[in-house]
């Protein structure tokens, strides 16, 4: 999203795996070369256009909470995101469950 644009939808869901971290860094070093993004140890940001995705792994769990300025762009942040996590841990069986609100 764009600096001072401030998102009005937000979702979040959490996904148990051994490979949280792992995940987490894969999602922030694949969009790097096309998105703002900050990466620690714990916790990572990828701004995109259409919103933002805030990663969180601690021990055995991946959370990741959305941002956007509406439903179409909440949408789309979904798919982008969950699809590469879906992809990154295809020898897992992960469910993304997306809940409304989040941080």
């Amino acid at each position: 999203m764009t600096a001072g644009t401030i998102p009005v939808v937000r979702c979040s869901t959490s996904v148990a795996t051994p490979l949280a971290a792992r995940y987490m860094a894969q999602l922030c070093k694949h969009f790097q070369h096309r998105c703002p993004v900050t990466l620690g140890e714990a916790s990572g940001r990828i701004t995109f256009t259409m919103g933002d995705c805030a990663l969180v792994a601690t021990d055995g769990v991946l959370t990741l909470a959305l941002g956007a300025p509406n439903d179409a762009a909440m949408t789309q942040l979904q798919d982008v995101v969950g699809r590469h996590l879906l992809r990154f841990a295809f020898r897992e069986a992960l469910a993304l469950q997306w809940q409304p609100g989040g941080a």
